[in-house]
């Protein structure tokens, strides 16, 4: 998977694309084969101090009971407020918002602050696993934006979709995953003309929500 960019995985549902996801997180260990992080073998390193490294959203909103402000020291006890305020304001979010209690926002508003709470630890990479499926049009564009951002300011991200409207916004590489096997890796732009006759399938078709 390339070292920069936002890199869009998708394939129909169950092809395996939320698995391989996992995989690079260490959520899932493989059976057979090594996954190695920028050389190093995952099974290899703490899986603790990886996850800080590798930071994951998940597709539906994972807010621990609490503030806020709560929230996001799990993931850096030491934050204070200017820092709580400054994460926020990063995913779009005011920073009055830190005292909001965090299992009482919107889906939108949610999935904002876990993204935040990933941010806090200064990852190397972001992955994000169907993140929009549950929110709405608002949302999506604002996380659209936000996962085109870190990539810009060199924090590549790995985006699971089943949109494919969704992956043409976004895509500056595409993964298309079907029946478990990686058939397609390559530039978003050279898609169409280097697809093989199934992923010209899959694409001419589309993908059901997951």
């Amino acid at each position: 998977m390339p070292a920069g960019g936002v890199t869009v995985l998708v394939g129909p549902s169950g092809s395996g694309k939320s698995t391989l996801l996992r995989l690079c997180n260490r959520l899932e260990v493989p059976e057979a084969g090594v996954v190695r992080f920028r050389g190093d073998d995952l099974a290899s390193l703490d899986p603790l101090h990886f996850r800080r490294r590798v930071g994951m959203v998940f597709q539906r909103p994972t807010p621990f009971a609490g503030t806020v402000r709560e929230n996001l020291q799990v993931a850096e006890p030491a934050l204070g407020d200017a820092g709580a305020a400054q994460a926020l304001e990063r995913v779009g979010l005011s920073g009055a918002f830190v005292d909001r209690d965090a299992r009482r926002l919107s889906g939108g508003e949610a999935q904002r602050v876990c993204l935040a709470r990933t941010l806090v630890t200064e990852p190397e990479v972001v992955l994000m696993d169907e993140v929009t499926s549950s929110v709405d049009p608002s949302a999506t564009r604002a996380l659209e934006e936000l996962g085109s951002g870190l990539a810009a300011v060199g924090v590549p991200v790995l985006w699971v979709t089943h949109d494919l409207a969704q992956m043409h916004r976004l895509a500056d590489h595409v993964l298309v995953v079907i029946e478990g096997r990686v058939v397609h890796a390559g530039e978003a732009a050279a898609l169409e003309s280097e697809a093989s006759e199934a992923v010209r399938e899959f694409l001419a078709g589309g993908a059901t929500h997951e």
